[in-house]
C-alpha cells in the first residue's frame, strides 16, 4: 500500500492480519491502517528508548509506564466531581412516566411520522386530558393499550436520551417537544417524581477517584501519541494519534 514510519515499510501482511479486529468500525481498513502505523510508531519509540519486553503489547506497556506520567487525583479534585454530578451518585430515584411512540420504520415516510406526531404533541399541549386517548389510538408502543403508562423507571432502564429528558422534567411536565430515539419519535410526560438519596461521598469516594483517574491517563495518552506521531515522518497514511483503540 506503499506505507512507511521513518522509512520503515508497513507490509499489507500485517494491515491484513490487523483487519478483522476492526470489523465493527465504520472504515475497517481505515482503522486497521492506522492501528498498524501507531503501533509502529511505539515499536519504534520503544526501540529509541531501549524499552525491551516478551512482546510487542509488553513493550508498548513498558513504554506508556514510563512516559505518560499522570498525577494522582486529590480528594479535593473528587469532592468537586462529586458535587457536580450528584444526581448520579443517588440511589433510587424513580419517575412515573408515559409516552406515544411513533415508530419510524424503513416503509414509513419519517416527515410523515413527524408531522402526525407534531400534530398530536400540539393537540396534547392545548388538551392535556387527552393523553390517554391519544396514546391508546397512536401509539406503536405496547404501553399504548394503557394509555402509554411505562410505570415507573429508574436511571439505566431506557436508552440515555429517553432518561436525559425524562430525569430533566418536573412531575405532569409535557415535554415541548418529540424526542428522537431507534425506537422511533415520542411525545414524553412525567407524571409522579420519587427523589432519590444522595449517596455519602465516602461511599463513592474509590469509583470516583478511579474515573478521574481513568480520564487523565486517556487526557494524556492522547496528547503523548499526538506528540511521537507529529515527530515521526509517515508516509502514505494522514494518521492522527488519538484514532486508535489503544486509547479507548
Amino acid at each position: 500500500m506503499g506505507i512507511a514510519v521513518n522509512g520503515i515499510e508497513v507490509s499489507d501482511l500485517a494491515i491484513e492480519q490487523e483487519l478483522p479486529h476492526h470489523q465493527d468500525a465504520a472504515n475497517p481498513l481505515k482503522q486497521a491502517v492506522h492501528e498498524v502505523v501507531l503501533r509502529q510508531v511505539l515499536l519504534q519509540e520503544a526501540d529509541r528508548l531501549g524499552i525491551t519486553g516478551e512482546t510487542d503489547d509488553a513493550r508498548v506497556e513498558a513504554l506508556f509506564e514510563r512516559e505518560v506520567k499522570v498525577p494522582e487525583v486529590d480528594e479535593a479534585a473528587c469532592r468537586r466531581y462529586y458535587q457536580s454530578q450528584i444526581e448520579r451518585f443517588s440511589s433510587g430515584a424513580l419517575v412515573e412516566a408515559r409516552h406515544i411512540l411513533f415508530q419510524v420504520t424503513p416503509t414509513v415516510q419519517l416527515d410523515l411520522v413527524r408531522s402526525t406526531a407534531e400534530l398530536i404533541l400540539a393537540e396534547l399541549q392545548a388538551n392535556p386530558d387527552r393523553f390517554d386517548e391519544l396514546a391508546r389510538q397512536y401509539s406503536n408502543c405496547p404501553s399504548g393499550a394503557v394509555g402509554g403508562n411505562l410505570g415507573q423507571l429508574a436511571r439505566g432502564q431506557c436508552v440515555p436520551e429517553f432518561e436525559q429528558l425524562l430525569f430533566r422534567m418536573a412531575p405532569g411536565e409535557l415535554a415541548g417537544r418529540l424526542l428522537e430515539t431507534r425506537f422511533g419519535l415520542h411525545i414524553v410526560q412525567a407524571m409522579r417524581r420519587i427523589e432519590g438519596e444522595a449517596l455519602p461521598f465516602e461511599a463513592v469516594q474509590a469509583q470516583i477517584s478511579d474515573e478521574l483517574q481513568r480520564q487523565s491517563w486517556q487526557r494524556a495518552l492522547h496528547q503523548y501519541l499526538h506528540i511521537l506521531v507529529g515527530q515521526a515522518d509517515i508516509e502514505g497514511v494522514e494518521l492522527e494519534g488519538a484514532d486508535s483503540p489503544l486509547v479507548q
